[in-house]
């Protein structure tokens, strides 16, 4: 009979648990250990490694805060990280084994946030599946809009309006290795002016990050007579283009910059990716569909897809089973 273990990641497990996340079929960079690591002083880790016969089999990023485990608060998503070969019956046994390892280290509740599936390279809604079957309650339902380059729809009439009063304007797109200029002179600024926050990084982590995945987080500037008017941090996933961070100066409407940016990002890197994500358009655990950004990302071709928060009791392990026939 196949045994299922689970332990604690630790330092010395650095190389396996990556090499895993280069190859796990629901995984992004955002899961190497160079990426989770970058804000350790303000989680801590609590990141899982489940075993199948002695063979890693599956992954949870997370951290612990009291006696709950998140996967991962310090990430964008998290999810049950699982090998491209992993089989369903397999893949349900290691989740319980998960939960059982779980309450045994006396954490009551997993809050997991499950990666969107367009960042998967397989299907992989099994997750879901077994968090349903463990009872487990969603508390926070996104509605996220993608572009579908297998569907692309074109940019309607008042964005490529847009386009062309940048070109106009003369704005030119040029794609960097520093981020100072556009995190200094635009982005810090504007959330700091605008909604009274700063970004989730700090410009001297974005810097580290970027200097860790060079290939994977990019920056491209919009200028007009040398001067920065807008810009965006690009995150570059096997299948999804994201951008990160986008903002623009106050002219960004009468020149049209940004217009002109999107334009370029959703075109620039699209040869080996499926989807651009343009991240989540509700408020409040979901509760609330933000209008303005909603129609503005339609009209450049994006269409909707949910994205699910889910809090589980880990003592669901003990009554958690499959009907099989």
């Amino acid at each position: 009979m196949q045994e299922f273990t689970v332990e604690k990641y630790q330092d010395k497990h650095k190389k396996l648990w990556d090499e895993f996340v280069s190859k796990a079929k629901n995984a992004t960079f955002l899961f190497y250990r160079d990426f989770m690591e970058y804000h350790s002083d303000r989680f801590e880790d609590f990141s899982l490694m489940v075993y199948k016969d002695n063979k890693l089999f599956a992954l949870l990023p997370a951290n612990k805060k009291g006696d709950t485990v998140y996967s991962h608060q310090g990430l964008t998503y998290g999810s049950f990280v699982l090998q491209e070969e992993a089989k369903l019956l397999d893949s349900f046994a290691a989740f319980k084994a998960m939960l059982e390892f779980l309450n045994k280290q006396k954490i009551t509740q997993l809050n997991i946030r499950v990666i969107p599936t367009f960042y998967n390279i397989m299907p992989s809604d099994e997750v879901e599946y077994f968090l349903y079957k463990a009872g487990a309650t969603i508390i926070k339902r996104d509605i996220l809009m993608v572009i579908d380059y297998r569907n692309k729809l074109r940019f309607q009439k008042n964005r490529r309006e847009g386009i062309n009063k940048a070109i106009r304007n003369g704005l030119q797109i040029q794609v960097e290795e520093c981020f100072e200029g556009f995190w200094n002179e635009i982005l810090i600024p504007n959330l700091k002016n605008k909604h009274q926050v700063v970004p989730v990084h700090s410009l001297e982590e974005i810097n580290i990050l970027a200097t860790r995945f060079p290939k994977q987080i990019q920056q491209i500037n919009v200028y007009k007579d040398n001067k920065i008017v807008a810009g965006t941090t690009v995150f570059l996933t096997k299948t999804t283009i994201h951008p990160q961070y986008v903002s623009g100066n106050e002219d960004k409407n009468q020149y049209g910059s940004l217009d002109l940016l999107y334009d370029f990002i959703i075109n620039k890197f699209c040869t080996d990716k499926n989807y651009f994500d343009f991240n989540i358009s509700s408020e409040e655990n979901g509760n609330i569909l933000n209008h303005g950004l909603i129609f503005w990302k339609e009209s450049c071709g994006a269409r909707s897809i949910i994205s699910n928060n889910y809090i589980v009791d880990t003592a669901s392990f003990k009554t958690l089973k499959l009907e099989t026939k």
